[in-house]
């Protein structure tokens, strides 16, 4: 059970996510802005085929679950710009298998996703973590993964493990992190965005869900509590690290207070009214709503929730989504990876005219096309 002042911070998250959706709601109204809203919607896996510490060949089962199923799903769906569902697999760093990395790339070279980084670690030094990062991106880009900036570095998405982001979880005498400059230290590695949050009933958790914004790093841990918000026209700030939250949407089950994180899993199975919810909370850069980004979790390798997503929960949301949501007038449903959201964060701020089409590859073009 949660201690008391942890309950007092989920009441208090719970608060600020109800005040922040009303607001988005008051400025986004999905389907009702002239000349329809852009959804763009990715689902970001905490990708751990070795979860649980299973026999190799068991975990290897895992991975070729994948390789076979997703493209079967995938393939029978498009959205607005002709795609098929891109899933962007976060895989760690930590666990690291030559065998599973290859893998994946093969699936992703095949049009089904993107790879990028994610990593559990514990009581590190800037130091430590600074070689860490440029193991995983040297090996990670050898393999073919990771897009390049425009200076040649390679770039990639984070998601930090235990949900310890900038050294934000320091429980029971553990330290999930260690780090008070994570976010710089990222920055300087070549992570062009994170895609930890939200991390509800996490001590992580930010205390202003539902925003895309620039952390700006400090000596103290959680720095990135402190941020500019993304906003069309406007430039970044040299020094943040943009991180990209997902829905966290209050809503009321069997008459008591609940909250959607957005998370797919096998105890939080797909169904249309959260497609709505994560629509309503209208994530967007600020200036531009009619463009809202629903970045969704999941730990896609784990047995349990591999058979909810594979064997019925994809095609579930792939089909509403487009049924509901893909109309060409009101909606128009576009299926991106976390790279692309990031390239739409930026074609937003510099203020262009650009289709979602077009913005996809603005800053970042594909690791896997040229």
């Amino acid at each position: 059970m949660p201690n008391l002042s942890q309950r007092l911070y989920d009441l208090e998250i719970t608060a600020r996510a109800a005040l922040a959706g009303s607001r988005n709601r008051r400025l986004v109204r999905p389907g009702e802005l002239p000349g329809g809203t852009d959804l763009f919607l990715c689902l970001v896996d905490h990708y751990e085929p070795q979860i649980g510490r299973p026999a190799r060949q068991r975990a290897r089962e895992r991975v070729e679950d994948w390789l076979e199923r997703y493209p079967r799903i995938a393939g029978c769906h498009r959205d607005a710009d002709g795609r098929v569902p891109a899933h962007s697999f976060f895989y760690p760093w930590d666990e690291y298998d030559p065998w599973e990395l290859e893998r994946l790339v093969e699936l992703c070279r095949a049009g089904y996703g993107e790879l990028d980084l994610h990593l559990h670690h514990a009581d590190d030094t800037e130091e430590s973590l600074r070689r860490t990062f440029a193991e995983a991106v040297s090996v990670y880009d050898a393999a073919g993964a990771l897009p390049h900036w425009p200076d040649g570095r390679p770039a990639f998405g984070f998601i930090h493990g235990n949900w310890a982001l900038d050294n934000s979880r320091i429980e029971h005498g553990r330290n999930f992190c260690g780090v008070n400059r994570e976010l710089d230290l990222l920055r300087e590695a070549g992570c062009y965005a994170d895609f930890t949050f939200p991390a509800w009933q996490h001590r992580a958790q930010p205390r202003w869900p539902n925003r895309i914004y620039y952390g700006l790093d400090g000596p103290e841990p959680k720095s990135y509590e402190r941020g500019v918000e993304a906003q069309a026209g406007s430039p970044a700030p040299e020094n943040g690290l943009l991180l990209v939250h997902g829905p966290l949407a209050p809503f009321a089950r069997k008459g008591r207070p609940a909250m959607d994180d957005g998370d797919l899993a096998h105890y939080r199975r797909y169904r249309p009214s959260r497609l709505d919810r994560w629509v309503r909370t209208g994530v967007h850069v600020l200036g531009r709503p009619d463009w809202v980004f629903i970045k969704l979790h999941t730990h896609g390798a784990a047995d349990e929730n591999r058979q909810a997503l594979l064997g019925e929960d994809l095609e579930a949301l792939f089909t509403d989504a487009a049924r509901r949501y893909n109309d060409g007038k009101r909606y128009r449903l576009h299926y991106v990876t976390a790279r692309e959201m990031f390239n739409l964060v930026k074609a937003a701020e510099a203020g262009l005219a650009l289709s979602p089409a077009e913005a996809r590859n603005y800053v970042l073009p594909s690791p896997f096309t040229g």
